[in-house]
């Protein structure tokens, strides 16, 4: 049995917003960002999957707030970011968290004529382009703040494996932004990514045996519960002062 997390954050007063935060590690993010006391927006497609997401931490007594939309779309994304400020009053944190692979199984590098050009166009909407409209729309808020971004990138970033060719693609835009973003904020905003490995989650697209795979190829010999993962994006928000441009592997070790 793993120990529970041992790290504190104390956020009162600090406002968050956290894209694709209905499940999986968005949800697990809103829900430790809350938890510390910040006022959490969630943001997610309009389903019945966000309303009771939100529902389960207001139940609990956490300052959470739905603001759903599709972020593929450029002014969607902005008007999602208009309705957090609106809510919020600010914003001292934003974790572009929204991504799908768009396939319920892998497609494999050699399957060409399955990346049509609908599929390349939605992936790079809703895996690379919502995080810098999101930024865009959020930098100045952010500036005034002396806030932080966090993107969810992903391993396949950095080579090796992903749910289609176009998706790694996507994710290695995003960890380019992510250094770009960094240059273009300093001093006032500093930006970072986490490159999550295997994840214990309700992902679209499915894998296969992932804990027999972990116990293979991974030093941790497990796959990453949700909570770990965002407990390196909080730090990178409320924490990690001097750290900026960096996308961190949270891979149990499998990048070694």
């Amino acid at each position: 049995m793993q120990k529970s997390t041992q790290i504190q954050f104390r956020l009162e007063g600090r406002r968050a917003l956290v894209t694709g935060s209905a499940s999986g590690i968005g949800y697990a993010t809103a829900e430790r960002l809350a938890r510390s006391g910040a006022h959490v927006a969630m943001n997610d497609l309009p389903t019945l999957a966000l309303d009771a997401a939100v529902a389960r931490l207001r139940d609990e007594g956490m300052k959470v707030e739905p603001v759903a939309g599709d972020l593929g779309q450029s002014a969607t994304a902005t008007a999602v970011a208009q309705r957090t400020l609106e809510r919020l009053g600010g914003l001292d944190y934003l974790v572009n968290n929204a991504g799908a692979p768009l396939t319920r199984a892998p497609i494999p590098p050699s399957d060409l004529d399955s990346l049509t050009d609908d599929f390349w166009d939605r992936i790079l909407r809703v895996n690379l382009m919502s995080a810098f409209w999101m930024t865009r729309a959020l930098a100045p808020a952010l500036r005034a703040t002396h806030g932080a971004i966090v993107n969810t990138v992903s391993v396949s970033a950095l080579g090796g494996g992903a749910s289609s060719g176009a998706y790694a693609t996507a994710k290695a835009g995003l960890a380019g932004l992510t250094r770009e973003m960094a240059r273009g904020l300093a001093p006032q905003v500093r930006v970072n990514g986490i490159a999550p490995g295997y994840v214990n989650s309700n992902w679209e697209c499915s894998f296969g045996d992932m804990d027999s795979a972990a116990r293979a190829c991974v030093p941790l010999a497990r796959v990453g519960e949700p909570a770990e993962y965002a407990e390196v994006i909080v730090y990178l928000c409320a924490g990690a002062a001097y750290i900026t441009g960096e996308v961190v592997p949270v891979t149990g070790g499998s990048r070694i």
